[in-house]
């Protein structure tokens, strides 16, 4: 079967313009964009949607991401100012915002925008020694972010964010820096142990000196109830007495018998014996001898000039004998001393 000239080319030229519609439509996605050039100079940027370019002659670039993208470049050597060299990894937020500047104005803007990270970071933590590198990481975000931005403002890129990911000093400053944060730890451990026992030691002086303060109002308070209880007593006693107004022989009986007690004390060396006492003895024999019974003959053959006689005689006697009684306590007590 003989194929037609004439179909062959009307099935080429069918092809030819599928492929040149095809090459005529061209969908950008969101957030995309893409540079045109017709005969090789720019004319447009192709935005999100269905766009139409001339097949053959104009010629459509690969299309830029215009989302904010993350970049982390790998660590870089900075020497500080102590001349001590640390690395630093950095992570850059950027954003493309003219695409036709990020086509045209740099051949790389990626690799523009990780040297010139590099180079402001160098001039940063050169000016600063190690201890505020490790501690001033807002600074340096700070100031890496303002030069990024005003250098790649032309770009047609957008710096959002830099942030310093890790700083790595060398290995021998991390063990200097380990026995100096485990002797602060140790520092800050005594002085606790230290602040722990003092305060420790203070409450319990002020407990000690707080029961001492109970234990002696306890005491004064149960003197006082007991120098209350025995004026009281006494009082009692007094008005007692007083009230049934005793006979004088029996406040002299009661005074003899206090006399052995006198005598009892262990520090007695020295007694005195009143005249009263005397005087009392007799009223206590003269009671006696009136309360005692006596025969007839007796009462009639001794007057009363005798039994007063005899009386005396019995009180003398008395004295004698309590006198005796304290001689012995006193010979009883000499030895011990």
């Amino acid at each position: 079967m003989d194929i037609s000239p004439f179909l062959v080319a009307g099935l080429l030229i069918a092809l030819f313009a599928v492929f040149t519609v095809t090459r005529a439509v061209r969908i950008v996605p969101q957030a995309r964009a893409r540079n045109v050039e017709r005969l090789g100079r720019y004319t447009r940027t192709l935005t999100p949607g269905l766009n139409f370019v001339i097949p053959f002659i104009d010629r459509v670039y690969p299309a830029l991401d215009l989302r904010e993208q993350v970049v982390s470049f790998k660590p870089q050597p900075v020497i500080t100012e102590d001349n001590l060299v640390v690395e630093i990894d950095t992570v850059l937020y950027f954003q493309v915002t003219d695409p036709r500047a990020a086509a045209y104005e740099i051949a790389s803007f990626l690799q523009a925008v990780e040297q010139l990270t590099v180079t402001t970071l160098r001039n940063v933590v050169g000016s600063m020694d190690l201890e505020s590198t490790l501690t001033s990481r807002d600074t340096i975000n700070s100031q890496l972010r303002g030069v990024l931005d005003e250098a790649t403002g032309k770009w047609g890129i957008r710096v959002n964010r830099v942030e310093i990911k890790a700083i790595d000093p060398p290995k021998t400053i991390k063990d200097a820096m380990e026995k100096q944060m485990r002797a602060e730890r140790d520092k800050r451990a005594a002085i606790l142990g230290a602040e722990g026992q003092r305060q420790s030691q203070i409450l319990t002086a002020e407990g000690d000196k707080q029961a001492a303060v109970l234990r002696a109002e306890g005491n004064r308070s149960a003197r006082i109830l007991k120098a209350e209880g025995e004026a009281r007593a006494i009082d009692e006693v007094f008005q007692a007495v007083h009230r049934n107004d005793p006979d004088p022989k029996v406040l002299a009986y009661q005074y003899l018998q206090s006399l052995p007690q006198l005598a009892a004390g262990p520090g007695n060396t020295f007694f005195v014996i009143p005249s009263e006492v005397t005087t009392a003895l007799a009223s206590v024999s003269r009671a006696f001898a009136e309360k005692l019974p006596q025969s007839p003959a007796t009462r009639t053959e001794q007057p009363s000039d005798e039994l007063a006689a005899k009386a005396a005689d019995d009180a003398a006697a008395a004295s004698e004998a309590a006198a005796a009684a304290v001689a012995e306590a006193e010979a009883t007590d000499l030895p011990k001393k």
